[in-house]
């Protein structure tokens, strides 16, 4: 039976990855700030104090994606994401080194708005605080793994689907169980997902191969999809339709009020642009099969 140390155990992702692994006989070492983790530590201000006998690291820890409203917010990125991971490389380096290191990345990496079926090839061009910090992550962790001979994987990760999502999709079922979602233009525009639980599944069999790979759900669904499954889980009417000459008037009426507006003519622009990832390459390297965001929500209340 491994032993794995997993950072960041309390987040949404964390509590997958840990609940899974537990459930197939891994013994699991948490790591969070919480007072409940075996490793109580702030990643982002100290290295942690480790013991002897870790076969596996999962680094989920991080500060996730969001748009800072300030300087500080978006130091704050640099501050968990960048020196976090190099805080945990030292705290390593106290003890025996592991033999695997998987890493949770983003898609967000290759900084960009649109775009269809993007592979692993694709430069990284990220140029907001978030996505230049998962940069910085990754390259600490490949040069640190190379120079100790660890096998590392890094997973760039689209949004992510489970019970009681944060972030869009998390917005979206709050907006639609509210009444006031609405799709654009038919709602036709894809965006890559995976399930948080595919995304746990995946890493005891990539762990021991090692790579950077992307890694969805296959099937990309659009929004007018997504949103008609979760309204009909939810018993509210499906949601109606925004024409687009509506939509754009909203983003530059946002763009006139500033920061009081919910949506600018930028974030309009995010949505109705098409925005998919190729994880073919995991797929035929592992006969990876993943279960469509689509199906699990038709059989999952979330």
């Amino acid at each position: 039976m491994k032993t794995v140390l997993l950072t960041g155990s309390s987040g949404f992702l964390g509590k997958i990855i840990k609940d899974y692994l537990t459930l197939n006989r891994f013994n699991i070492i948490t790591l969070s700030r919480s007072y409940k983790s075996d490793v109580v530590c702030d990643l982002s201000k100290q290295n942690p104090l480790l013991t002897n006998g870790i076969d596996t690291v999962i680094h989920a820890a991080g500060k996730a994606h969001s748009v800072p409203k300030s300087r500080n917010e978006a130091q704050e990125f640099n501050d968990v994401n960048v020196r976090g991971t190099k805080n945990l490389l030292l705290g390593l380096e106290k003890v025996s080194l592991p033999k695997q290191f998987i890493f949770i990345s983003s898609v967000s990496v290759y900084g960009l708005e649109k775009g269809e079926l993007i592979n692993e090839e694709a430069p990284l061009l990220a140029k907001d605080p978030y996505g230049l910090s998962k940069i910085a992550a990754e390259q600490s962790i490949i040069d640190w793994c190379t120079q100790n001979n660890v096998i590392y994987t890094i997973l760039r990760l689209p949004l992510l689907v489970g019970e009681n999502p944060p972030g869009n999709l998390g917005a979206m079922i709050k907006a639609i169980n509210s009444g006031y979602y609405f799709n654009i233009a038919g709602g036709i525009t894809k965006k890559s997902m995976i399930l948080a639980l595919d995304v746990a599944k995946t890493i005891p069999l990539i762990s021991q191969i090692g790579g950077i790979y992307n890694l969805t759900d296959g099937f990309h669904p659009s929004f007018e999809s997504l949103s008609s499954v979760i309204a009909t889980s939810k018993n509210k009417k499906k949601p109606p339709n925004m024409p687009m000459f509506l939509a754009i008037f909203i983003g530059y009426l946002g763009d006139f009020l500033g920061n009081k507006a919910p949506v600018n003519s930028i974030k309009i622009k995010k949505i109705i642009s098409n925005l998919t990832f190729d994880d073919s390459k995991i797929r035929i390297l592992l006969k990876f099969k993943s279960e469509p965001v689509i199906e699990y929500l038709k059989n999952n209340v979330i």
